[in-house]
């Protein structure tokens, strides 16, 4: 009986220590491209992501829109940090770092920066592994006209989804 009970406790504790590796997502070194809505002006721009390491990945967007009225571009390059890793979820703090410019009216432009510290979350769907979609909040510094801090709250429509090669 004692024994019967040690073979099932092994084998239990065997697969689960196995399968937990199973579900785990390994992106290291995969390129994801994407498209995020994250700077102020308001443009779609395209994005990449390639993790790094266990902890650290690094990424960056650009948008362009010729429009005479209401065009403009940006470009910006974002570090990020985990901080926890769950199955399909990957919990991070961010820092974004961009130029951004904007035109307002057919014969001025202003160019500006923004600076966010955000905290996110990448998670993907059982069975959709390369796809991978990001929430975030925090706080954005930026200037275009005027110098505003506002809080973040970008939801995975806005702030990342990346198909990862």
């Amino acid at each position: 009986m004692r024994r019967t009970i040690i073979s099932k406790f092994i084998l239990i504790s065997s697969l689960l220590l196995i399968s937990s590796g199973l579900f785990a997502h390994d992106r290291i070194g995969r390129l994801g491209i994407g498209m995020s809505n994250q700077l102020k002006n308001d443009l779609p721009a395209i994005s990449f992501k390639i993790q790094n390491s266990k902890s650290t990945a690094i990424g960056g967007l650009a948008t362009i829109d010729t429009d005479e009225n209401n065009g403009g571009w940006g470009a910006g390059f974002k570090l990020y940090r985990n901080i926890f890793k769950e199955p399909q979820l990957n919990f991070y703090s961010g820092i974004l770092a961009a130029v951004i410019n904007e035109k307002q009216g057919a014969d001025s432009s202003k160019t500006g920066f923004q600076f966010d510290l955000t905290m996110g979350s990448e998670f993907s769907f059982t069975g959709l592994s390369s796809i991978g979609f990001s929430f975030e909040f925090g706080v954005s510094f930026n200037k275009i006209n005027d110098f505003r801090i506002q809080t973040v709250g970008d939801s995975f429509l806005v702030a990342a989804a990346h198909f990862y090669l």
